[in-house]
């Protein structure tokens, strides 16, 4: 077992850390834009850091190069799909995923892959959606198509101060959903969706991927949320064959936004029915006749002009990623991850009170590089994430602050209950301010840090010293007005 290090050892002397001296090497290189004006950037969750090269790259094969709308037959068209096609390819090969189980669907980002389940399921009354607290919102949507369709929508709860789920409860869900349903409704063959984030960008809880068969040996088809668990955990889908995963390219490798990603095993894409079509997705169609015939590939979910001259560079990323080494960039985020947490477990005040209270694992056992916590005063109350914002921006620091579209999450790390929460709000609220009170928080959300690709020591002590230089001992009521919170 590793002994622990002192509370003011720097990372660098875990031991394991030198073995992944490449990423400092690589932050000197490829990354050295991030060190430009002392800037400290801790927001990996919510997007990478492109390398140079790979802007490079961008620029070269645009100019060398002529590509067209991939919806043509001319040659500057055939180039783009030609591209568009490798890029498909690539992601399989990077997943692990056999072509001929598995496909791949270009989305603008994991919300649209998202949608794109949700809108073309058979949902009913013997095809319910199961969903754990902790889903993004884009996963959370879904239940609105489910609804629609007299589906049932079952929440499963998060569980201590880890904020897991207990599989015990998952099973008691599952068996009390799909197969239960069915039998009464009559429709044994009618399958149910779960989904699940294989890490929550809230907590960094690592779902285990082992729920993926749990679910499919029990009827359901499974959509796997990867867009936090893919920049930093390898997953192999030779191995774990969830239905549908979803993905954004750019929390990846930075670039490019504005490209996600849907794969799909080609078995469980048979039985999604679109409720609409576009341009792109369908192989004939009359107005006059009222009919349409959709493809019967992949293009079939992908409306309109793909995004051709963007799409490449999700390849190109795949494979600088790769060389890289998944499992190297993994290790150096869990290494990053337990210093942060040992060392900010140590922070108390001089009356003895914790500065730092972490909402998720406090140790990096089943946890990804995503920390998210609240500071106190000294008398216990909480900071208001909107002063920490902007006091860590002042310092430099790029982190992230408020609800991070995951609402259950926040809801069981603030211990809310449903019933306290109707009865709260059956009045009604005009304000986020006036919400917060109607449900007695003290305040608005959290503030999360996320390790990543190019993540270095120094980033974690920057973070330890802005933390503990600027609140250890400031007692609460010193702060200047701060503008009402907009959304949450």
């Amino acid at each position: 077992m590793r002994p622990d290090p002192t509370p003011h050892a720097s990372p660098t002397a875990l031991p394991g850390y030198a073995a992944t001296g490449r990423i400092d090497e690589l932050r000197a290189s490829e990354y050295r834009h991030l060190d430009t004006d002392g800037q400290v950037y801790l927001d990996y969750a919510g997007a990478g850091v492109a390398a140079q090269a790979r802007v490079r790259a961008h620029h070269d094969r645009l100019l060398a190069g002529l590509y067209s709308n991939p919806h043509s037959e001319n040659p500057t068209s055939v180039a783009a799909g030609s591209l568009v096609g490798s890029a498909r390819r690539a992601v399989l090969d990077f997943f692990r995923a056999d072509p001929d189980e598995y496909t791949v669907i270009f989305t603008p980002n994991a919300s649209g892959a998202c949608r794109l389940v949700g809108e073309a399921y058979d949902f009913g009354r013997t095809a319910p959606l199961v969903l754990t607290w902790d889903n993004h919102n884009s996963v959370n949507g879904i239940r609105e198509y489910a609804r629609s369709a007299r589906a049932s929508v079952r929440y499963l709860p998060l569980n201590g101060p880890e904020l897991r789920v207990a599989e015990s409860d998952l099973v008691a869900v599952l068996d009390a959903g799909s197969g239960g349903l069915a039998r009464r409704w009559g429709r044994p063959g009618r399958r149910g969706l779960f989904a699940y984030p294989a890490q929550s960008n809230f907590s960094g809880v690592q779902h285990p991927l082992g729920w993926v068969e749990l679910a499919q040996q029990r009827g359901y088809d499974v959509l796997l949320d990867a867009a936090a668990f893919a920049p930093t955990n390898r997953l192999d889908l030779s191995v774990v064959r969830p239905d549908f995963v979803c993905l954004s390219w750019y929390k990846l490798f930075g670039y490019p936004t504005g490209v996600g990603a849907l794969l799909a095993r080609r078995s469980a894409l048979a039985r999604l029915r679109r409720p609409w079509f576009a341009g792109g997705t369908i192989r004939a169609v009359s107005v006059q006749g009222d009919w349409h015939r959709p493809m019967d590939d992949e293009s079939a979910f992908e409306d309109g002009t793909l995004n051709f001259l963007s799409i490449p560079d999700v390849e190109f990323g795949l494979r600088w990623l790769d060389s890289i080494g998944v499992d190297l960039v993994h290790a150096r985020v869990g290494l990053l991850t337990e210093w942060l947490l040992e060392r900010l477990a140590t922070l108390r005040h001089d009356t003895g009170g914790p500065l730092v209270q972490v909402y998720g694992p406090m140790t990096g056992a089943g946890r990804g590089g995503t920390v998210t916590f609240n500071l106190r005063h000294p008398d216990g109350t909480l900071v208001d994430e909107r002063l920490v914002a902007r006091e860590a921006a002042t310092a430099g620091l790029s982190l992230r602050t408020g609800c991070f579209c995951n609402p259950g999450a926040a809801e069981g790390a603030f211990g809310m209950s449903r019933t306290s929460m109707r009865q709260r709000l059956l009045a009604g609220v005009d304000t986020i301010d006036q919400y917060l009170a109607a449900l007695g928080l003290p305040t608005g959300g959290a503030v999360r840090i996320s390790f990543g690709l190019a993540s270095i020591a120094t980033d974690a002590e920057r973070l330890v010293d802005f933390v503990q230089s600027t609140y250890l001992n400031r007692s609460a009521g010193t702060e200047s007005p701060l503008p009402p919170r907009l959304r949450c």
